[in-house]
C-alpha cells in the first residue's frame, strides 16, 4: 500500500470573527492535509514538531484520533506549541499573525522509511526556514533519491525582507525536488511579482514541469508539459478559506492513489486523468471551505 507523508509545522490555529475567537482546531498546511487523506482511507505519516504543552497534547491527541502516524512527530521540552491567529474578514478569508518560540534544536530523529512511489506533500513557511534547512532538505532529497512522487506547496505569505534571497535559493531547491507544484496566485505573486499562471510557469518548467495554479473563485490553472487548461471552480459562500489549499493538495493526493498514478505515468499524464486530479482537488477544497474546520468532514468521499 501507498504511504503519505507529510512534512510541515505544527500550529494550533485559533480563528477570530469580528474580534472574538470562534473557534481552536488543530493545524498547519500539511497537517490539515494529513487529517482529510486519512480520513479518505489513506496511510498517513506526519513528520513535524510540537511542544510539551497543554496545545501540544490537544494537538497529538486530536492527530492520533485521526489514524495519522505520529513516529515522526517530536516533542521538545524548551520551546512551545506555534500559534496561528486567524482573522475571518468580511468575505471569510483569512488574514494571519502567528506566535513561534522554537528550541534551538529541533528534528533531531531519523530519515522515514520512504518507499518507492510513496507520496511526499511538503510546503508553507516550514520548507525555508533557514533555521532548520539543514534538518528538512535532507529529507527531501532523501525521498527524492527513493523516488517518491513528490508535491510541493510554497504557501508563501512574505513579499520581501531581509532574507529574500536566502529564501529564493531555498524555493528553487524545492521547485526542482518536486514532481508537482501546487500553489495560489497569492503565493506566486509574492515569490514571482507574477500576475498569472503562464508567467509563473514559464519560470519553473524547466524545474518542474507540472503546475496547479490557484486562483480562488476564478478557478484552477493546470499547465503540464503536454498541454494547459483550466478548471472552473463552484460558486459558494464560504464559512471559511483557511484550509482550501491544503485540501486542494489532499484531494490531488487522493486522486493519485485512487487512480495508481505513480512518479513514472505522471510523466506522460493523460488530460482525462489530469481532470481526475483537478476535479477531486476543486471537490475537497470546496468541501472545507463550507464550515470552520480545516479538513474534510470523516464521511466525506470525492
Amino acid at each position: 500500500m501507498r504511504r503519505v507523508f507529510g512534512l510541515g509545522e505544527t500550529v494550533l490555529d485559533i480563528v477570530f470573527k469580528n474580534g472574538q475567537p470562534i473557534a481552536a482546531k488543530a493545524g498547519g498546511s500539511v497537517l490539515n492535509a494529513l487529517i482529510s487523506l486519512a480520513r479518505m482511507g489513506h496511510q498517513c505519516h506526519f513528520i513535524s514538531e510540537l511542544g510539551h504543552d497543554k496545545a501540544g497534547d490537544l494537538i497529538l491527541d486530536f492527530i492520533k484520533e485521526n489514524k495519522v502516524d505520529t513516529q515522526y512527530v517530536q516533542r521538545y521540552k524548551q520551546g512551545q506549541t506555534a500559534l496561528a491567529l486567524a482573522f475571518l474578514n468580511e468575505h471569510n478569508d483569512a488574514g494571519y499573525e502567528f506566535y513561534k518560540n522554537y528550541p534551538s534544536k529541533r528534528l533531531t530523529g531519523p530519515l522515514p522509511d520512504f518507499n518507492s512511489d510513496d507520496i511526499l506533500l511538503f510546503g508553507s513557511s516550514y520548507a525555508i526556514a533557514p533555521a532548520i534547512r539543514q534538518q528538512i532538505y535532507p529529507i527531501i532529497k532523501h525521498a527524492q533519491q527513493m523516488a517518491c512522487l513528490i508535491l510541493y506547496d510554497p504557501n508563501y505569505r512574505k513579499k520581501h525582507d531581509e532574507n529574500q534571497v536566502q529564501y529564493l535559493n531555498y524555493l528553487k531547491e524545492n521547485i526542482a525536488a518536486a514532481d508537482i507544484i501546487r500553489g495560489s496566485n497569492e503565493d506566486f505573486d509574492n515569490i514571482y511579482a507574477a500576475t498569472s499562471s503562464d508567467q509563473v510557469f514559464e519560470t519553473i518548467k524547466n524545474k518542474c514541469n507540472n503546475l496547479i495554479y490557484t486562483a480562488s473563485a476564478q478557478g484552477a490553472y493546470l499547465h503540464s508539459k503536454e498541454f494547459k487548461k483550466h478548471y472552473p471552480v463552484p460558486r459558494i459562500k464560504p464559512v471559511s478559506t483557511i484550509g482550501a489549499g491544503d485540501n486542494f493538495n489532499a484531494g490531488i493526493i487522493h486522486a493519485l492513489l485512487a487512480n495508481n498514478i505513480t512518479k513514472k505515468a505522471l510523466q506522460n499524464l493523460s488530460e482525462n486523468k489530469w481532470d481526475i486530479l483537478m476535479n477531486s482537488g476543486i471537490k475537497c477544497a470546496t468541501e472545507v471551505c463550507l464550515s470552520l474546520d480545516n479538513y474534510v468532514p470523516e464521511e466525506f468521499r470525492v
